[in-house]
């Protein structure tokens, strides 16, 4: 029933066709950040970038078919993760509840609700500016689940104002920066290098198989081979996908 896939591989196609190749309880770790369903316009000159510097083709999902979407594939991502397993699922506060209403009927239990507070979001004129994205890390058991809390810092490590590095390090809110693209063409969204070798640190081993279900510019793919781990990705936008595909081969 499942066959087609391998691993240190990514696909260009739809993830709820993809996933279903992937055995049951083959995943070690998820990592991804899911379409938006916010209108997003990814050719908007925000965030530093020019228009004609960015990839088109991105599919985004209506608000009104969110849940279902939302259900839909959490439904695989749950089969094909390992009881000693993990996922990390980024969003904005927009649709968070879908997700998080989706893990609840799903018996997946929320180890920890993550925030990522990054240097800066779009300026708005009626309300607050939104400068944090957030993070949901959910697993299957709760005591099974990997987690390594010497990975980065030891119990000695201090700051130089004496305080503990590691104790920082294990906060729930993570301040880490936006990156931006260097060269010519780029997709519209990344997720920062830092950020992902923080979560492969602190949840996975050298040789786990981390998934991303929504590639994009494959950053979760290089990162995870980068830190020794091997991967599996799907992306639906065949631009994202040859862009993706590039940035491994040239990968020393």
């Amino acid at each position: 029933m499942h066959s087609g896939w391998e691993r240190n591989q990514i696909y260009n196609e739809d993830c709820l066709t993809g996933l279903k190749r992937l055995p049951d309880e083959s995943v070690d770790l998820v990592i991804t950040d899911p379409p938006f369903a916010i209108d997003f316009t990814p050719l908007r000159d925000n965030y530093k970038r020019h228009p004609h510097l960015v990839l088109g083709g991105y599919q985004e999902v209506k608000t009104v078919d969110y849940p279902d979407f939302t259900r839909n594939w959490m439904t695989q991502i749950r089969r094909v993760l390992k009881e000693s397993g993990a996922a990390f699922i980024f969003s904005g506060w927009n649709n968070l509840k879908d997700i998080l209403v989706t893990a609840d009927a799903l018996n997946l239990i929320t180890v920890n609700h993550l925030i990522w507070k990054y240097q800066f979001g779009v300026v708005c004129k009626y309300r607050f500016v939104t400068s944090h994205y957030h993070c949901l890390y959910l697993c299957k058991d709760n005591k099974q689940r990997k987690f390594f809390h010497n990975a980065r810092f030891s119990s000695d490590d201090r700051t130089a104002t004496g305080r503990s590095k590691r104790y920082a390090d294990l906060e729930d809110v993570w301040t880490i920066q936006r990156e931006y693209w260097h060269g010519d063409m780029k997709t519209p969204t990344k997720l920062p290098g830092e950020l992902i070798r923080k979560i492969l640190a602190y949840t996975s081993e050298p040789g786990d198989l981390v998934l991303d279900p929504f590639l994009g510019s494959r950053q979760v793919a290089v990162i995870s081979r980068e830190s020794g781990r091997d991967y599996i990705g799907f992306e639906i936008v065949p631009a994202y996908f040859e862009f993706a595909k590039n940035r491994l081969a040239e990968m020393p």
